[in-house]
């Protein structure tokens, strides 16, 4: 016991701000006057600490092992200097577990678990996103077209960007796959005009979205149905499709099924965006160091992420051609320090909301988590990437003469016009 005390003052002494920590019987390590403090219940932790196992840390930190003082930004760059290695080159899976790791996910994303697992984490509670979100409840990556946007502006440069993309005309059928509270959907309808078509697996997200539907007077054109993206109909195709934040869910042994299922929705010559996370490996599904299974457990169930690469493969073998490829990874730091910084601002107001022993598990979950994905993002150890996409084998070799009913003009000049 002695050495794991030793080890763990001379690991506090490396760190790059001054911490404490508290040990069950009392007992003070590290400085004396900490930024960041950790006031420990159980040894356990401490081992976790002195291993740079901070997903178990974290884990103590939930279930009320464990007591965290300090900002959110001192914790997280603590946690980052406690690694023993990137979290990215930890997790490179067996091929034993990569053969297992492709069973689970075709096992783990059914119908049944898809539902069950968005409604654990989007029905949680509408009150509580919407201490931390912008007032759209756009829960993706923002747009900071300038650096002194705030939260609510960049994420509107944000669905504006998307649209621009997809080049939105007044009278199209646009299809938002996974819409969540409706942001880029409304967007779509009252800015471009279009005729729009969102889903989503959340009860929660269905009635706020149908709500606002109601409200704006838009029901002759906009729709927001709870309905599985497997179970869309095929028969009318969509001159343009949305997909935000959504294919994290689906399941890497899912991915060339998904996109197949998104080219024969699109019509020839149509476009579709793809914006979602990515791995920062292109072999690990989750981050390491216990990181991913902190995710699972608390906050994405079912989640897998894979490399741009890989999105790039099986959007390929479900017959889509790639035209654009942006990296939004920065962006999205930021947009997670917003998120973080706005719930740390209201904490008391969030252990109201989620109430009881669970309410506060979920509060402490969330600060971790939004921090946690800022830091990573800043690391590089996950990403964020657009892909916009036209369907395969449409093509007739006048592409440059922008022929009609084509989209994607092949040439840069609409980004500035």
């Amino acid at each position: 016991m002695n050495a794991l005390f030793s080890q763990a003052e001379r690991q506090l002494a490396a760190l790059p701000i001054p911490v404490q920590l508290i040990l069950p019987d009392g007992t003070t390590l590290g400085a004396s006057d900490p930024k960041v403090g950790f006031r420990l219940k159980t040894l356990r932790s401490l081992s976790h600490l002195v291993r740079g196992r901070v997903g178990p840390l974290g884990e103590d930190y939930v279930e009320g092992r464990m007591d965290i003082t300090g900002t959110m930004r001192d914790v997280m760059a603590t946690a980052a200097a406690i690694l023993k290695e990137s979290p990215v080159d930890n997790s490179r899976p067996s091929w034993l577990s990569q053969a297992g790791r492709k069973v689970a996910s075709v096992m783990r994303h059914t119908v049944e678990r898809d539902a069950r697992q968005i409604e654990f984490h989007y029905d949680l509670s509408d009150d509580f996103y919407g201490l931390w979100q912008d007032p759209r409840r756009v829960y993706s990556c923002a747009y900071y077209r300038e650096s002194g946007m705030t939260l609510a502006q960049a994420q509107e440069a944000k669905l504006d960007h998307i649209c621009r993309k997809l080049r939105l005309r007044e009278g199209e059928r646009f299809l938002d796959i996974g819409a969540g509270w409706g942001g880029l959907l409304l967007w779509a309808a009252e800015n471009y005009g279009v005729d729009a078509t969102g889903i989503t697996l959340s009860k929660n997200q269905h009635a706020h979205v149908n709500r606002l539907i109601e409200e704006k007077g838009l029901k002759h054109r906009v729709r927001m149905l709870l309905l599985d993206y497997r179970k869309l109909e095929e028969t009318q195709p969509y001159d343009k499709i949305a997909s935000v934040g959504m294919f994290e869910h689906v399941g890497r042994a899912q991915l060339t099924g998904y996109f197949a299922k998104i080219r024969r929705l699109l019509r020839p010559g149509g476009l579709v965006m793809n914006h979602g996370i990515t791995s920062g490996g292109t072999y690990n599904a989750q981050l390491g160091s216990g990181m991913g299974d902190f995710i699972e457990k608390y906050i994405f169930p079912g989640g897998e992420l894979v490399h741009v690469s890989k999105v790039l493969e099986t959007l390929s073998d479900g017959g889509l051609e790639a035209v654009d490829v942006e990296n939004l990874r920065p962006h999205y730091a930021r947009t997670l320090w917003a998120w973080s910084d706005g719930l740390e601002a209201k904490l008391d107001e969030a252990y109201r909301i989620l109430s009881g022993e669970q309410g506060a598990k979920s509060v402490r979950a969330y600060r971790l988590y939004l921090a946690g994905c800022a830091m990573a993002f800043e690391q590089g150890w996950i990403s964020l990437n657009q892909v916009l996409c036209q369907r395969q084998g449409t093509f007739d070799g006048t592409e440059l003469d922008d022929p009609p009913g084509q989209a994607y003009p092949f040439r840069r000049d609409y980004i500035y016009r």
